[in-house]
């Protein structure tokens, strides 16, 4: 068995200073794509449509200027809606409109808890969660969005409330579509599917949201929504009118709402500060970190820095309405491959969006909401895509399992004790395979400097709990230093976490190697380089 070693990459060449133009023809693009998906976002998080927009505005203009990550798009994102629709729902008890000043009391609670993360440089901690739990609990989450939006692409008020047994009525609301508004979800749903397909030069810079809303619009504006009325198709009358548009204030400064601190520290309240600073934290951290292995330049961010400017984001938007934000992977990747530089473009998507709401409020009334559903089913489809599930399995049946109990015990509870249960799991297999609790929760490691090498010898347990350690001691590499090795020559088990999240850490060295060595005593549970390790039966 060869050791696994992370792809050793040469630092980008230096490059000219970029041209501003850049960033802002990226920040345009993004502007395009986030205008829909925020609408659609925050109708499906039980905030009024505006609120989606209040925080992408919030996140590129402010957070911006309080020095976030530089090519991270902030705004609301499809994973924070289940936790946001559900502290609508159980904090209003049936009155969402209380419901959803009660969830922004919750949400000021959590952005300070996020700005106390920031000042005590907890930000990391993000880096040791498994991604297997990860990867389950947002595939939970797409489920849940199909569950719940799917009625919505097709017109029907769903009677059922859990996922599960939305699910399960999907096939009656199908047979019982209203048939205008299942042509809007449809095609909508034929172009945001498909659209990706076509390539064609001209086609791929267009984005599907924005080619969605030009074909539905229109279309929505000749079966003549805006206005209350029937029609009669094979004998069945329905009926259609403004409740099937966006419903918008007329202007931006009636979309504030201030929150509703009475039940703050009640236990259904607490619930919920916890899975906003957790979940918020962790998933904005990884995002952070994905983008930076994306950045042409190779740039580390700061990620306390970047939770802190994230924080306090977030607490400007729950004083003011707005939803939770995070570091946005999809529209941070759309910003990078539209030639984004710096913060610029962040910026720029914030304040086109402000421009927007602020003198055209008129032209979002007029988007269907089915359009909007389609594009959280698609989103939804993408988090709980079945690869997903294959590519657990490549790496290990114990990765499998623990994707797999995340998702399930999600979907049949909600997500705090998904994600708990399923680093619970992933600790007692650990045990099982021979790991102590001592080893496990208090790794030994210790480090050589030979010259420009250093090595980082890791004894007892590889997991998650030594990441945070490494990742210490690299981020203050010194400039000489251009090979780095993790020797694992003295370790009984490694984790999948731990190779993983090593392989990021690679990428955050623009002038040093990272390879691990010292494996060969170790039994895989798979061929993937990346599977679980552990000393060989005898």
């Amino acid at each position: 068995m060869s050791a696994p070693s992370s792809d050793p990459t040469p630092p980008a060449d230096p490059t000219p200073r970029p041209s501003p133009a850049q960033d802002l023809r990226a920040g345009f693009l993004v502007f395009l794509i986030a205008l829909p998906l925020c609408l659609g976002i925050a109708m499906a998080s039980g905030f009024p449509p505006v609120a989606g927009i209040l925080t992408a505005i919030v996140g590129g203009v402010l957070v911006t200027l309080l020095g976030s990550s530089r090519l991270t798009i902030k705004g609301p994102a499809a994973g924070l809606i289940v936790i946001a629709i559900g502290a609508v729902t159980e904090l209003g008890g049936g009155d969402m409109a209380l419901g959803y000043q009660r969830a922004l009391a919750v949400g000021v609670v959590a952005a300070a808890i996020q700005i106390v993360f920031a000042l005590l440089r907890t930000a990391s901690i993000g880096v040791a969660m498994s991604p297997s739990v990860v990867h389950g609990m947002l595939a939970a989450i797409g489920v849940i969005i199909i569950s719940k939006q799917v009625h919505t692409v097709v017109g029907v008020t769903p009677e059922a409330k859990e996922p599960l047994e939305l699910l399960a009525e999907i096939p009656h609301s199908v047979m019982h579509a209203n048939p205008e508004i299942l042509v809007l979800g449809g095609v909508s749903l034929l172009i945001l599917f498909g659209w990706p397909l076509i390539k064609t030069r001209w086609a791929k810079p267009i984005p599907p949201p924005l080619v969605a809303l030009l074909v539905t619009v229109p279309l929505a504006a000749w079966f003549d929504l805006d206005h209350q009325h029937h029609y009669t198709i094979w004998s069945h009358d329905f009926e259609v009118g403004p409740e099937f548009l966006v419903n918008l204030p007329s202007n931006i400064l009636e979309a504030l709402t201030f929150p509703d601190f009475s039940v703050v520290f009640e236990a259904t309240s607490l619930k919920y500060i916890v899975m906003f600073a957790l979940v918020g934290t962790i998933e904005s951290t990884l995002s952070v970190l994905a983008v930076d292995s994306l950045d042409p330049e190779r740039r580390a961010s700061n990620l306390d820095r970047d939770l802190l400017a994230t924080g306090a984001g977030n607490l400007v938007c729950a004083f003011l309405g707005g939803l939770p934000m995070i570091s946005e992977i999809v529209r941070s990747k759309a910003n990078i491959d539209a030639g984004a530089r710096s913060g610029l473009a962040n910026f720029t998507h914030g304040a086109l969006l402000l421009g927007f709401v602020a003198l055209a409020p008129g032209l979002l009334h007029m988007i269907p909401l089915a359009a909007l559903g389609a594009m959280l089913v698609y989103t939804g489809s993408r988090l709980a895509a079945p690869n997903q599930l294959v590519h657990a399995r490549q790496i290990g049946g114990d990765q499998l399992l623990l994707f797999t109990t995340t998702l399930v015990v999600t979907l049949a509870t909600d997500l705090l004790v998904g994600v708990a249960v399923g680093l619970l799991l992933k600790v007692v297999l650990h045990l099982l395979r021979g790991a102590s609790i001592r080893t496990l929760f208090r790794p030994r490691i210790d480090e050589q400097q030979d010259g420009t090498e250093l090595r980082i010898g890791v004894h007892g347990t590889a997991a998650f709990t030594a990441l945070l350690p490494i990742r210490k001691r690299l981020r203050k590499l010194t400039p000489e230093t251009d090979r780095v090795l993790i020797d694992l020559s003295g370790v009984e088990l490694v984790d999948h976490t731990f190779l993983n999240r090593l392989e990021d850490m690679s990428r955050e060295l623009p002038d040093a190697v990272l390879e691990v060595v010292g494996v060969d005593h170790l039994e895989a549970a798979s061929t993937h380089p990346q599977a679980s390790r552990r000393r060989q039966k005898a």
